[in-house]
C-alpha cells in the first residue's frame, strides 16, 4: 500500500492540522534530546524530520508521529561518550553508524515477521525498564538545571560529581531559568495549552527573558556563552560515509541491536497507544520496517535515532491527524525551520532545555504501577524493581533480558504447578467414581496406582511427576492413562523411563494406556519398553 492509498483525502484538513500541532511539540524535544545525546541539537533536529517522515510513508501506524524519544536519547548519549572517549577523532561518525546499523536490524525484524513477539513483554519489565529510562533522563539533566555545564557521564557519576560539588544551589542563574520553565509546564492553564503546546511557550519565554533581562540571570560563575545553546548549522544534513572499526566491530554490532531492539519497543508500544485512541489496528511488521528505514537513513545524515514519540502522536491524533499526511507534514515543518531559524535557536537556555526534558522524564515513569505497589503481587514487583535497578545503574539491555529470564521462570513454574495440579493420582476404587468403566475395572483387579495425565507435559512437571510416584507407597500395579495428553518433550518421556525403571526394580507391573502414535513413538525412542505401552 502507497502513501497515497493510505491518506483519507476527506480527512486532509485534519492532517494538517495535526502536523502543524506534532511539530510544534516536537521542536523543544527535538532540540533538548539533541542536546542531551552529546551529538549536537542540530542531531536532534534531523533526527526528528528524517525518522518522522520516512516512518511516516513506510511504516504501519498512519496516525503515529516518529522522532528522538527518551529511551532512544538515553542510548544514543552512552553510545557517543563511549565512542567519542575511544576515537576522539571518528567516535561520532561511528555513534551514527550504529544508528544506522539498528535501522537495517529493525528492517530485518519486520521481514521476520518479529513484530507480534516484542509486543509479548511482561508489563512488568516494560514499566521497570521504563521507569528506569525516565530516572535516567532526570538524573542527567540535573548538570544542566543546577547550572554545572561541564559535569557530564553515567547517572552514578553524575550524582557523584553533585555530591562534591560543595554549593549544589550556588548558580541561581539556572536554577531560576529551571524553575520558571517548569512552573510553565506544569501550571500553565489547558485552555492555553490546547492552542500552544506549555513546552514550547516555556522554551521562547525563557529564551526571552534571559535575552531581555540578562542582569538577573548572568553572574561571573555562569558567563553567557555557557548558559546557552550556541550555534546551530542552517542548511540540510550531508551525508555521511558510514565509518566502523573492525577491531571493534563486534561491540558496534551490539550497540545497533541495542538501538533496535529499544527502538522497536518503544515504537510499538506508542502503536499501542495509537490503536487505542484511533481504534483502528496498525501492522506491527511494517511498523518496524518504516522505523528501520527512517533509523538507517538517519544514521546516513547525523541524525538521532527515533521511534514513535507517544506525546506527539496523542497531539496529533487529537489535532486531527490520522494519516501518514500528518506525520511526514510535521517533518517537513521541521525542515523549515531548520533552513531558516537556526540562528534564532542558539540563544536557547540550557537549563530550559533540561527542564523540558524533565518533564519528559517524569512522564515516562510509570507512576500508575508505584501508586499501586502496595497492591500488585509481590513477584511483579520484585521484577519491576530489579530491572529498574540494573536499567540505571548498570545497562539497559541487560536490564531486559533479566526482565524476561526472570518473567519466563515464573511462567514456568506457574505453568509446572498448572501441570501438576491436572494429574490425576489414584488408588482406590472409592477416588475412581469419575472415571469411565474401562479405567474402573483395570483399578479392581488389586492394588493398583492410576495416574491420569492432562494437557501438554513439561519438563518441570516431568519431574514433579517422578518424585510424586516415588513417594506412593503399597501397590502392586501401575496404570499411566495418556488418553489426554496430545504431546510429550524429551524430559517427559525420559520421567515416564525413569517411572518404568523404578516399577521394574520394585517388581511392580507397569502399563501405559491412551498414547497418540505421536506420543508412542516419542515414548518408544527414549527407551521405554513397547511391551508396556498399550
Amino acid at each position: 500500500m502507497n502513501l497515497t492509498e493510505k491518506i483519507h483525502f476527506n480527512n486532509i484538513r485534519g492532517d494538517i492540522t495535526g502536523g502543524i500541532t506534532a511539530a510544534i511539540v516536537a521542536l523543544p524535544f527535538a532540540l533538548a534530546m539533541g542536546l542531551a545525546s552529546g551529538a549536537g541539537a542540530e542531531a536532534g533536529l534531523y533526527g526528528a524530520i528524517i525518522t518522522g517522515f520516512f516512518a511516516a510513508i513506510f511504516g504501519g501506524t498512519p496516525s503515529q508521529v516518529s522522532g528522538p524519544t527518551g529511551p532512544m536519547t538515553i542510548v544514543m548519549s552512552l553510545i557517543v561518550t563511549k565512542y567519542v572517549a575511544l576515537y576522539p577523532d571518528t567516535g561520532i561518525a561511528l555513534a551514527f553508524f550504529t544508528v544506522f546499523l539498528g535501522g537495517l536490524f529493525q528492517i530485518c525484524f519486520g521481514l521476520l515477521r518479529l513484530g507480534k513477539y516484542i509486543n509479548l513483554m511482561p508489563h512488568a519489565v516494560i514499566s521497570g525498564f521504563m521507569t528506569g529510562i525516565g530516572v535516567i533522563i532526570i538524573t542527567l539533566q540535573l548538570p544542566q538545571i543546577l547550572g554545572f555545564y561541564n559535569i557530564k557521564g553515567s547517572t552514578l557519576n553524575i550524582i557523584s560529581e553533585l555530591g562534591n560539588s560543595g554549593q549544589l544551589f550556588s548558580n541561581m542563574g539556572a536554577i531560576s531559568l529551571s524553575i520558571i520553565t517548569l512552573l510553565i509546564i506544569y501550571l500553565l492553564p489547558k485552555r492555553i495549552t490546547k492552542v500552544v503546546p506549555s513546552p514550547l511557550i516555556a522554551l521562547a519565554f525563557g529564551t526571552l527573558i534571559l535575552l531581555l533581562l540578562p542582569g538577573y540571570f548572568i553572574s561571573d560563575s555562569e558567563p553567557y556563552s555557557q548558559m546557552i545553546l550556541g550555534n546551530i548549522p542552517t542548511g540540510l544534513p550531508s551525508f555521511q560515509m558510514p565509518t566502523f572499526e573492525l577491531s571493534i566491530i563486534v561491540d558496534l554490532i551490539v550497540s545497533a541491536f541495542t538501538l533496535a531492539i529499544l527502538g522497536s519497543i518503544d515504537s510499538l508500544l506508542t502503536s499501542l497507544v495509537a490503536d487505542e485512541i484511533t481504534r483502528t489496528q496498525h501492522d506491527s511488521n511494517k511498523e518496524l520496517i518504516g522505523q528501520g528505514i527512517g533509523n538507517a537513513i538517519s544514521g546516513l545524515f547525523g541524525g538521532l535515532p527515533g521511534a514513535g514519540a507517544t506525546m506527539r502522536t496523542i497531539a496529533n491524533v487529537k489535532a486531527g491527524g490520522l494519516t501518514p499526511l500528518s506525520g511526514s507534514l510535521h517533518a517537513i515543518l521541521l525542515l523549515i525551520i531548520v533552513l531558516g531559524g537556526g540562528k534564532f535557536s542558539s540563544h536557547i537556555p540550557l537549563a530550559v532545555l533540561g527542564a523540558i526534558l524533565i518533564k519528559v522524564g517524569t512522564d515516562i515513569i510509570d507512576w500508575n504501577f508505584l501508586l499501586r505497589i502496595s497492591k500488585i503481587p509481590k513477584v511483579s514487583v520484585i521484577m519491576m524493581t530489579t530491572v529498574l535497578l540494573i536499567t540505571v545503574f548498570y545497562n539497559l539491555i541487560a536490564a531486559v533480558a533479566v526482565g524476561l529470564v526472570m518473567a519466563s521462570l515464573i511462567l514456568l513454574q506457574r505453568m509446572t504447578e498448572l501441570q501438576l495440579n491436572s494429574i490425576v493420582a489414584i488408588q482406590s476404587i472409592e477416588q475412581a467414581s469419575h472415571l469411565n468403566e474401562s479405567h474402573q475395572k483395570l483399578i479392581k483387579k488389586g492394588e493398583t496406582l492410576f495416574y491420569q495425565l492432562n494437557g501438554l507435559m513439561s519438563f518441570g512437571s516431568a519431574k514433579g511427576l517422578v518424585r510424586d510416584f516415588s513417594s506412593r507407597t503399597n501397590y502392586s500395579n501401575a496404570i499411566l492413562d495418556l488418553t489426554n495428553v496430545p504431546t510429550i518433550d524429551y524430559t517427559t518421556s525420559r520421567g515416564i523411563a525413569e517411572i518404568c525403571k523404578i516399577c521394574k526394580e520394585k517388581s511392580i507391573e507397569i502399563k501405559v494406556t491412551g498414547a497418540n502414535n505421536k506420543v508412542n513413538k516419542f515414548l518408544i525412542n527414549s527407551g521405554v519398553d513397547s511391551s508396556i505401552i498399550e
